[in-house]
């Protein structure tokens, strides 16, 4: 969150030009701690509430954050065609390889044998790769990088916000 903040920062994007969007899970709560135009939407469909505001509002920067159960999962497919449709949105994906929130369920970020409370012999599906599946998907800007890497994180975040069509960080 803090890479986004400094990033919006240091393009100079007036608070109100921006909008942040999340879906439930571990980025849920995160508009509610910027001063920005905020949503906080159900599961797996951020990126369709982002559409709609996208739409609606073209001059408007947005935002959506979410984790990899949301992006992925239940938001599966709006974020295939999300990419597929290139519309303009900064898409950061917090990828934590489980549902962290819930009891540590594999997640379809998951790595093969690893274990989790609903995999306990070991996970037995292929995880997939964001960066990667974005990117195949038609993504314009795709981006990956680690809360340790701090300094490189907000660039991508920068970059990504300043692209045209749709951008993924994660």
């Amino acid at each position: 969150m803090g890479a986004i903040i400094r990033a919006v920062d240091e393009l100079e994007i007036d608070k109100n030009d921006i909008a942040m969007i999340s879906g439930i899970g571990c980025t849920g709560r995160m508009p509610v701690y910027v001063d920005f135009n905020t949503l906080h939407t159900t599961h797996g469909r951020a990126l369709a509430f982002a559409t709609g505001l996208k739409l609606v509002r073209p001059d408007m920067k947005i935002i959506v954050v979410m984790g990899d159960g949301d992006a992925l999962a239940i938001g599966g497919n709006h974020f295939i065609h999300a990419a597929r449709r290139n519309i303009g949105l900064t898409t950061i994906v917090v990828n934590n390889v489980t549902y962290g929130m819930t009891g540590g369920q594999y997640s379809p970020t998951t790595p093969l044998h690893a274990r989790a409370s609903t995999a306990p012999y070991g996970h037995i599906e292929p995880p997939f790769r964001i960066a990667e599946l974005a990117a195949t998907a038609g993504a314009s800007f795709v981006a990956r990088s680690t809360v340790f890497h701090v300094t490189e994180l907000q660039k991508y975040i920068g970059q990504s916000i300043q692209r045209e069509g749709f951008s993924v960080v994660e």
